[in-house]
């Protein structure tokens, strides 16, 4: 048996493509597998943005309650506020109310809350701290023994 040249490319032409069912299932593969790929990467791309706003939003939070604590302002309850960092409006609220867990200290707590958009959605950041009564001036407590 003598191997012919042309027996050869002839056989090889006849193998050289893909056939109908091999084509319609890879673009079946293909319709299944991009969609879901897709949607991973706009989850993943929305919770890395989320993630990195909810730190500058923490910043911010931080940033405000030190400065009402400085300026003596955070006693005063209702106050809200908009801080804009690289070109997003970060709105924040403050709330003081009595603290419950302790009814002898007569401690105030202040819930600051910082609000920030992530491609059409609102998210929350929460930070309180507890606060001693206000001071009154003026008056000397003595202890009585």
């Amino acid at each position: 048996m003598t191997l012919n040249p042309d027996n050869l490319t002839a056989a090889k032409r006849q193998r050289a493509g893909f056939t109908l069912a091999e084509v319609l299932a890879a673009l079946l593969l293909m319709i299944i597998v991009i969609p879901v790929a897709m949607q991973g990467m706009r989850v993943a791309s929305r919770a890395g943005e989320v993630g990195q706003r909810k730190m500058i939003a923490s910043r911010i939070g931080n940033k405000v309650l030190n400065e009402l604590k400085v300026t003596g302002q955070l006693q005063s309850a209702g106050q809200t506020g908009v801080v804009l960092d690289h070109g997003i409006s970060y709105r924040w609220s403050i709330k003081s109310q009595a603290w419950t867990e302790d009814s002898l200290s007569q401690m105030t707590v202040a819930a600051l809350t910082v609000s920030f958009p992530v491609q059409g959605k609102n998210y929350d950041v929460h930070i309180s701290t507890l606060m001693p009564p206000p001071q009154q001036t003026g008056t000397i407590t003595t202890p009585v023994y």
